[in-house]
């Protein structure tokens, strides 16, 4: 966590995001990121998610079972969900979602949104071609050789 908290410190300097990240496997630090949202105009850009392709480049796999991810706060949803999907074993973190918000750094509006039915959301969602869409994933379901992840 220490040097999670240096590239956080680092990020600020730079003009980032007080935000950092490590990834470990087998206690050997493998991925480091820190918050480059605003130096590289991606929303994305998160710390966790910096190192999460980091970590993914490093190891030659989507997977990231048996590693463990050290973030200076408590990871937004977006970052929760690429964890999940990389399959990270544990994720230890510093300050908390409401530290963020201290700080204008608030995704309440994003965790009740998740909660919200489709149809009431603050962002219009509009279904359309499912039909034709299906079909793909009809195929895709019927696929032998497909890598499941």
């Amino acid at each position: 966590m220490t040097r999670a908290i240096e590239l956080s410190r680092e990020s600020v300097n730079s003009g980032g995001g007080p935000f950092g990240s490590i990834i470990t496997k087998n206690d050997k630090v493998i991925a480091e990121g820190s918050n480059k949202v605003t130096l590289n105009n991606d929303p994305t850009a998160h710390g966790e998610i910096v190192a999460i392709r980091k970590a993914c480049k490093s190891l030659n796999n989507f997977n990231l079972s048996g590693c463990e991810l050290y973030s200076t706060c408590e990871p937004c949803p977006m970052c929760l969900s690429a964890i999940y999907w990389a399959h990270i074993d544990k994720v230890y973190y510093a300050n908390t979602r409401n530290d963020a918000q201290k700080i204008d750094f608030d995704d309440s509006l994003i965790y009740s949104e998740l909660l919200t039915n489709v149809k009431k959301r603050k962002i219009q969602m509009v279904p359309m071609m499912r039909d034709e869409a299906l079909k793909v994933f009809e195929l895709w379901d019927k696929k032998t050789d497909k890598i499941k992840y």
